[in-house]
Formats: C-alpha cells, sequence, structure tokens
C-alpha cells in the first residue's frame, strides 16, 4: 500500500508540474500576445505595399509582350495565402478564451516571421526586375554567322534539343583551336534570345574562362552579369557567397563557360548545382576531351572540321566572287583545301585574298600554304600555316604592329588609343602629323588587321581583342630567338617573380603586365635591342632595382602603370632613347630622379601618382608632346616658365588634380602662370582648374580659339571634371558670373556648368537685351545645379530671342523654378533641338511643361529623366483643348522616360498625347503613378 501510494503520489506530483508548466507557458504566450499582434500590423500593411508594387511590374510585362516572371507570380500566390490567413486570424482577434488567445499567440508568432521573410524576398525580386538594377534575360552576343554551313547548324539543333532533356545538366562542346566552338555556342546564346518563347530558360549567362584560369576574374563576370554588388577586396568565398544566394532564388538557368582548358570545380564558382528538372544547367566548350569528363558532363559534342563542301562554301563567302572566276577557281579550291577544315584558317586565308584577281598572287599563297613548317604535325601548325600566310602578307610595320597586340593578357580588351600611341612611341607612326592624324593612320592600320581577320573588335566601344589561336600564333612567332620578332610575352600568367635567364640579348620587347611580381632581377644581360618593356599592373611590385633598367639602354617605352613603387632608380635617366613613359595610377609615388636627359621623351603619363610638384628636367623636354597630371591629387607646384618652354606640347590634361592655376599678378612669385599655357601654339586638348577667370588678352583669348577641346574649371570648390576631352566645356562653381567679363569664353563653349553660382538671370539678361551678343549660340549642354529662385531675369516675360538656339542637352539640379516652361517666356528657350530634359531634385517643380502658348511641340526630344523632385504631380500640362486643336504631337521623338522617386507624381500625361516612338520607360519609387503611356500605338515598340 505504501508503495501504491508512493506511486500514486508521484505521478499527481508530475501531473501537477505538468499541467502548472502548460498553463503558465499559455499564460504567457497570451501575455505576448498582443505584443505578436502589433507586430503583425506593423508588418502586414508593408507586405501588401510591396504586393501592389509587384503587380504594377507585372502588368507593365504584359503589356510590353513578355513572358511573366515565374518567381514574381509564385510570390504572390504565397502572399494572397498570408493576406488570407491573416483575415482569418482578425475574425478571431477579440476572442477573450484564453486558450484561443494562446493559440493565436503561436500562430501570430509564426505568421509574422512569414510576412518578413516574404517582405524581404519581394523587395530582392522588385530590385532585380526595376531600373537600372534589371538583369537581361539573354544579351545577344555578336559572332559570325553559321547560316549556310550544314554540319554546324545540325549540331546547334541538337544541343538545344539536348538542353531540353530533364537528364541532362553539364553539357561540353569541344575540338581544336580554331574549329569553332565558341562561334557555336554564341549561336546557341543568339537563338535562345530570339526564341526565347519556345524554350524553358529565364536566364543565359556567358562567361568567358581562358586559358590562364583566375577564379576571381571569372567571379566577377558572373557577379556583373547578375548585377550583384560587390566590393573591391571581396574573396572568391564572398564572391562565391553571393553568386550562390542569388542563383538558388533562380530557375531554368543556363550557364555558358566558353574556353575552358582546366577542369572548374564549379561549387568554388559559387554555382548551385542539383538534378532537379528546373535546376541550373551549364554548356562549356574545351580544346579537350579530358577537361569535359573532369567536369563529369552528361553529354558531349565534339565539333570536327568542316567537309570540303562547306569549306569550299565558306572560302567563297570569304575570298568573294573573284574565287569562283573561271582562272582563280582551280587553284582557289586547292587553297580551301590546305585550309585543313578549319573555320578560322579558311576565313583568314579567304580574307587576305579576297579581291585578287592575279593568278600569280594565287600561286604563291598557294605554294606558301604546302610549304613545311617547325612541328607541322601539331594541331596548333594547322591553323598557323595559313596565319602565317597572312601575316606574311603584311609589311614590315604593319608585322610589328600586329605582333605587339600579343603583349597583352588573352581576352583582354585592348583600348584603341592606348594601342595606337605605343605604335608611335615605337617609330611605326610618322611623327610629323599632329596627334589626330596619327591616332587616324592607326585607326586605319587596326581596320586593315581586323580586315585580315588578324584583329577583331572588342566587348566595348574604342577596344579591340585578338582571338585565342591568333594570339597563341603571334606568341609562336615571336617565341624564336632567331626570329627579328623576338619578345618575352609573359602577360596575366600569375607570376610572383621572374628568373634572370628568362632574358636574353636577342629579345625585341618585353611584356610581364598583370601579374604578382614581388620583385625584378638585380642585374641581367644586357637586351641591348629591346625598345619596350611593359610592366603594369603588378600591384606588388615595391621597386625597381638599379641594374634591372641598366639591362635595358634602347628602351623607347616604359610601362609601371598600378605597381607599389614608391622612387626610380637614377638609371632611369640612362634611357636616353625613351618616348614613353607610363606611371599611372603609382599612388605611393612621391617623387622622381631628374628627367633632364630624358630629351626623346613625348609622352609622359604622371595620373594619380603621389607627386607635390613636377619632375626637375620637365622644362628641357621640347619634344613633349601629350602631358597627364590629372589626379595628381597632391601636386602644389609647378616652377615658372616649366610648361612654356614645352613647345611641342598638344595636350595638358589636369583634370581632378589639386593644383589651381592663376594669372599673372595673383600668383605666388616663382609658380606658373595660366598666360605660359597660352603660349602653346601646338595645343589642341586641355583641361585645368582656375580660380578666377582671367583677363581677356589676345594670348588666352586665341589659345581658347584655337582649342579643339577643353575642359575649364573655374572656382573655388573641389568638384569633379570628366576626364576625356569629349568637349568645349566651362564649369564655374560658387562664382557671381554677373560681376566679370565671361562671354568671351562662353562663345567657343560647346558645355556650360553653373554649379552655385549667383548672377546667372543677371547674366542671361545681358544676352537678352543685346542682340548683338550671342554667347551661348553654340551652347549644346547646360547645367545649372543649385539656384534658390526661378530662373529668369524681371522683365523678360516677353523675350523673344532663342537665348540657347542649338541646346541639346539641359540638365537642372537644386533649382526653384515650378515648371521648365518658365524657361520659355523668362529666357526665351525654344528648345528645337533639345534631345535629352534632365531634372533631380527640384523641390518646388510641379509639372514639367505647361503645353500651349510657348510650348507646342518639341520636335527633337529623346529622353526625359526626372527623379527626387518631390511636388512633381505631372509630367506634362495641357491648356485646355490643346490636344484637339493640335496637328502635330508634342513629342513626335520621345523614346526614353526614367522616372524615379517622385513621391506625389500621379500622371505622366495625357492619354491623348501619342508617343509613337517609345522604347523604354523606367519607374523607381513613384508609389501614386496609376498608369503608364503604353498604348496600342506603341506597345510593340517599349523593349523594357
Amino acid at each position: 500500500m505504501e508503495l501504491a501510494a508512493s506511486v500514486t503520489g508521484a505521478i499527481f506530483t508530475e501531473t501537477v508540474r505538468s499541467m502548472s508548466g502548460s498553463v503558465r507557458n499559455r499564460i504567457n504566450a497570451t501575455n505576448r500576445f498582443e505584443e505578436n499582434w502589433r507586430a503583425f500590423d506593423t508588418a502586414l500593411p508593408s507586405l501588401k505595399e510591396i504586393r501592389t508594387k509587384v503587380k504594377k511590374v507585372l502588368e507593365t510585362m504584359e503589356v510590353k509582350g513578355e513572358s511573366v516572371q515565374f518567381r514574381l507570380r509564385r510570390w504572390l500566390e504565397d502572399v494572397e495565402g498570408i493576406v488570407s490567413e491573416a483575415t482569418s486570424l482578425g475574425e478571431k482577434r477579440l476572442s477573450s478564451i484564453l486558450f484561443l488567445k494562446w493559440r493565436l499567440g503561436y500562430k501570430l508568432s509564426s505568421l509574422v516571421e512569414d510576412i518578413k521573410r516574404l517582405e524581404e524576398l519581394g523587395v530582392h525580386l522588385l530590385d532585380r526586375c526595376a531600373g537600372d538594377g534589371s538583369v537581361k534575360r539573354i544579351e545577344y552576343i555578336p559572332g559570325p554567322t553559321i547560316f549556310g554551313l550544314t554540319t554546324a547548324t545540325g549540331m546547334l539543333s541538337d544541343i538545344a534539343e539536348k538542353l531540353k532533356d530533364n537528364g541532362i545538366h553539364i553539357m561540353g562542346v569541344w575540338g581544336i583551336g580554331g574549329v569553332g566552338k565558341t562561334t557555336l555556342v554564341k549561336a546557341l546564346n543568339n537563338k535562345l534570345g530570339k526564341e526565347h518563347n519556345t524554350h524553358p530558360f529565364r536566364l543565359v549567362v556567358w562567361v568567358t574562362v581562358s586559358k590562364e584560369f583566375n577564379l576571381i576574374r571569372v567571379q566577377r563576370q558572373i557577379t556583373e552579369r547578375l548585377k550583384i554588388k560587390t566590393n573591391l577586396g571581396d574573396t572568391s568565398e564572398e564572391l562565391a557567397g553571393r553568386i550562390r544566394h542569388v542563383l538558388t532564388e533562380e530557375t531554368n538557368v543556363l550557364l555558358i563557360l566558353d574556353d575552358v582548358w582546366e577542369p572548374i570545380d564549379l561549387n568554388l564558382l559559387g554555382i548551385p548545382f542539383t538534378r532537379r528538372p528546373d535546376s541550373l544547367k551549364v554548356v562549356l566548350t574545351s580544346r579537350f576531351h579530358d577537361v569535359c569528363r573532369n567536369i563529369h558532363t552528361d553529354v558531349d559534342f565534339k565539333v570536327e572540321c568542316l567537309s570540303g563542301d562547306e569549306s569550299w562554301k565558306l572560302f567563297c563567302q570569304s575570298a568573294g566572287n573573284v574565287a569562283r572566276s573561271d582562272l582563280v577557281k582551280p587553284i582557289a579550291k586547292a587553297v580551301s583545301r590546305e585550309c585543313g577544315g578549319l573555320p578560322l584558317a579558311i576565313i583568314t586565308v579567304g580574307s587576305t585574298l579576297r579581291g585578287k584577281k592575279d593568278v600569280k598572287l594565287w600561286n604563291h599563297a598557294l605554294k606558301e600554304l604546302k610549304r613545311s613548317v617547325p612541328y607541322a604535325t601539331s594541331i596548333e601548325e594547322r591553323v598557323f600555316k595559313p596565319l602565317k600566310l597572312s601575316f606574311d602578307s603584311l609589311d614590315d610595320k604593319m608585322k610589328s604592329c600586329f605582333l605587339f597586340c600579343a603583349l597583352f593578357p588573352e581576352d583582354t580588351p585592348i583600348k584603341i588609343g592606348e594601342l595606337v600611341s605605343y605604335w608611335m612611341a615605337e617609330g611605326y607612326i610618322d611623327e610629323e602629323g599632329n596627334h589626330e592624324e596619327s591616332m587616324n593612320e592607326g585607326m586605319t592600320w587596326i581596320e586593315n588587321l581586323k580586315d585580315c581577320c588578324l584583329l577583331e573588335d572588342g566587348p566595348h566601344d574604342g577596344t579591340i581583342k585578338m582571338h585565342d589561336i591568333v594570339r597563341d600564333f603571334s606568341i609562336w612567332v615571336t617565341s624564336s630567338s632567331q626570329s627579328e620578332y623576338h619578345s618575352l610575352i609573359m602577360s596575366g600568367s600569375s607570376l610572383r617573380e621572374i628568373q634572370p635567364n628568362k632574358f636574353v640579348s636577342s629579345v625585341q620587347r618585353v611584356s610581364l603586365m598583370q601579374n604578382k611580381l614581388e620583385k625584378l632581377p638585380e642585374s641581367l644581360v644586357e637586351c641591348a635591342q629591346a625598345s619596350t618593356l611593359l610592366l603594369q599592373y603588378n600591384s606588388h611590385l615595391l621597386e625597381v632595382p638599379q641594374g634591372f633598367l641598366q639591362a635595358f639602354p634602347s628602351l623607347r617605352i616604359l610601362n609601371l602603370s598600378a605597381t607599389r613603387v614608391r622612387s626610380l632608380p637614377q638609371s632611369l635617366c640612362l634611357l636616353y632613347s625613351l618616348q614613353s613613359l607610363i606611371l599611372r595610377d603609382c599612388y605611393f609615388l612621391k617623387e622622381l630622379p631628374s628627367l633632364n636627359t630624358l630629351l626623346k621623351l613625348q609622352y609622359l603619363d604622371l595620373c594619380a601618382t603621389g607627386i607635390r610638384e613636377t619632375p626637375e628636367g620637365l622644362e628641357v623636354m621640347t619634344r613633349l608632346r601629350h602631358l597627364d597630371l590629372s589626379r595628381t591629387h597632391h601636386l602644389i607646384s609647378i616652377p615658372a616658365g616649366t610648361i612654356s618652354k614645352l613647345t611641342s606640347l598638344e595636350t595638358l590634361d589636369m583634370s581632378l588634380s589639386s593644383y589651381h592655376w592663376n594669372t599673372k599678378g595673383q600668383v605666388q612669385v616663382g609658380h606658373a602662370t595660366f598666360e605660359e599655357i597660352g603660349c602653346l601654339t601646338s595645343l589642341y586638348a586641355l583641361s585645368v582648374r582656375l580660380f578666377s577667370i582671367p583677363s581677356l588678352s589676345f594670348k588666352v583669348y586665341s589659345l581658347i580659339g584655337r582649342l579643339t577641346r577643353f575642359q575649364i574649371f573655374i572656382g573655388s570648390d573641389v568638384l569633379s571634371l570628366p576626364t576625356r576631352f569629349d568637349m568645349r566645356m566651362i564649369k564655374l562653381s560658387s562664382y557671381n558670373v554677373s560681376q566679370v567679363s565671361i562671354g568671351w569664353l562662353l562663345v567657343n563653349s560647346t558645355s556650360l556648368i553653373l554649379n552655385n553660382c549667383t548672377g546667372v538671370n543677371e547674366l542671361f539678361k545681358k544676352n537678352l537685351v543685346n542682340e548683338d551678343i550671342r554667347s551661348f549660340d553654340v551652347l549644346k549642354s547646360l547645367t545649372i545645379n543649385g539656384f534658390p529662385a526661378s530662373l529668369g531675369p524681371s522683365g523678360g516675360s516677353m523675350a523673344q530671342l532663342d537665348l540657347f538656339p542649338n541646346l541639346e542637352e539641359l540638365h537642372l539640379q537644386h533649382v526653384a523654378s515650378e515648371t521648365i516652361s518658365e524657361l520659355f517666356g523668362n529666357l526665351g528657350f525654344r528648345f528645337q533641338r533639345l534631345k535629352l530634359l534632365d531634372i533631380s531634385w527640384c523641390s518646388k517643380l510641379t509639372c514639367i511643361l505647361l503645353v500651349g502658348n510657348w510650348i507646342l511641340s518639341l520636335p527633337s526630344l529623346e529622353e526625359i529623366r526626372v527623379s527626387r523632385c518631390e511636388r512633381l504631380q505631372e509630367l506634362l500640362v495641357y491648356s485646355p483643348g490643346i490636344l484637339e486643336a493640335s496637328h502635330e504631337p508634342l513629342l513626335p521623338k520621345l523614346r526614353v522616360v526614367k522616372l524615379k522617386s517622385l513621391s506625389k507624381l500621379k500622371r505622366i500625361c495625357d492619354q491623348g498625347e501619342p508617343l509613337e516612338c517609345l522604347e523604354q520607360i523606367e519607374v523607381i519609387d513613384c508609389k501614386l503613378l496609376g498608369s503608364l503611356p503604353i498604348s496600342s500605338k506603341n506597345a510593340a515598340g517599349v523593349k523594357e
């Protein structure tokens, strides 16, 4: 009995403890009920607001004919479920039952977490879809056509079909160099772009890997394509995490990895890989089947050489009709056969012989192709032989210019301006002409090399690149010590050290750029013939030994840009033949040795160095043509008489330099004056900062008149200047423009920037009341930033004169006008040639244009950008009956509208306004905007 009582007591005690714990938990949960409900009341409206934005985005995408984003649709479905559940909970909120409140408390807590998760995901999806953060589904990649090549088009169809197979996730495309692998996958990319409604991929990402594999470089290509925000110092692990986070949220993604030379761990790249039907798929190209196998491809396609018929068809496309003429055709067919079916070789040889009608030339070409060369049995030789034919057809200077391109790392875009400057320093281009003439000659040579298929367009404007095979050929040509073009090329190879035995006396050029070199050899065999030494982008390099430069007595080009050198050795002064010294972005370089022996120097680039004064000996450089002192943030001294002695100077770039020029009488004794620049009769491009507007003198006036490009910043504030001479620009900051004579300076300017200036209306009035003053006739761009009053002088409401007859761009920031239409009546603006209207931070602006009276049409306007104007309600406001009365549209050429952070904007324009040319409209954070100006008249043309 005692035992039973003991057991019963223990059970009762434990039961009571359990019940009391449960009740206590319920009471605590009930106490948290109101706290959870307050969190719920805060979170749900925010989620509903994001839901509204998502719906608008989807509506816009549907109007434009785009496929609806699956992720947005799925997100909306989840949100609707949450909202429905929230409504149900709201009905139970007033219940006083303890048990029900306990249950609701737990449910609310879980629901708030779900709401916050969906809110975060919604913001992320909107960022991906809106404005500048949008990611194009498929980017068109230019490349040769495969039209008419049966084998290639057939393989393209096979690859596209295999991509639909849910059991295939990684696909390899392999074959020898020059056989057309990259061309094939470019065609695949573009095919998917054209047929986006018939394939499952919502996103295609193209990445070029290259022979010298660099994990971070490849990752950055992916982050740039996906518009993932990164930091300069991010590690590969951090980049992989960001890539993985974004791609995990995506479905049906295709990743194309072009030119893979070794197996890649996709996980290290940040590629999330599963075997789900909608998971990411990969297509890679490689010269080696082993690479495909080691990456565990599911299926591989070998790209074979072209058949005889296809080779002949492609050859005729490249060589033109002359190949089919009766006399040439038999020889042309033999030449085509000698190309071995390699598309690159066929195109190269065919382009070289295009238009050549002399049978002797064709026979010579055939003879050269049949000649044996070293290592004739290797795969590379099958390409190198036909490439050598094209190379041998060049004259000596053109050969040297072509081979110079191989000094740059593989797959690196080469800036045309930089390349031509090198050619000029090497002496390949005539020094007698001015810079513009020399650049034109260089551009002509580049076009000739492109016509021979030895160079091709780069990924950006103003760049070119070498095909991998062509670069390999170039290195093969220059690698022999017996070659007259012998070069040491180890650029982009991740070198930390270079052995002295790599340098031999026969070397002509040395390229060690874009490595990780920490030191250079102290002494070398003398490289007496070397003319070029490229060491830029070795960010770990701290010094250049005295003996190292002594080994290169004949140097014409020395580039140490973006290294960490703090000083240069005295042996620099022994480089008597030096034409080009480039020290750009050497931030730690504080001073240079005397340059008074470098009498042949023509190009000196000290941009973004740490120098405090110009180097000693600069004044004796009478052959110097280009001096770059831009971004010299510590420069405080230019000795008097230095600049005026540079009698050959053509460009002087001091944009973003801390140095302010001043005029005679206002400058410290011993310092250069602005008048010295007026002595430079060869100068055509100038970018400088002045403390004040110089007094009108014949010397200064004639200087401004003869400059082709200039950027002159006047004022005390430190503001940015563009770093390129792309216009004739005057920028005034914190200056009273009415107190000095400025018209003579503006009459030659195409761009005027007035930043926080006073006296602006008075300046305009002078031109309005006196028709003989035409200061703004050539002005094409006007920027006004920081003007607290309405623009336009009092009494100017009847202005009949068009003050800016040729204005194409108008930028207004922090201006107090209520409407831009004020500029019509007060200043006589007509805007007949205006192409861009850019307005931001104008707090009093209620509408952009009042249509009627002064404004009936803006015939040339192509783009409107408006942001952060807190009172703006409408872009266009119409006078009664104006739309019905007008026979012409107000904005017949408007293509682009970009609107951002306009909290009160309700309408863009009247629904009757036909914006037939509209192509792009971006709306970000405009909560009250009810509709977009998209109709049946322009929906087909709107691209995004």
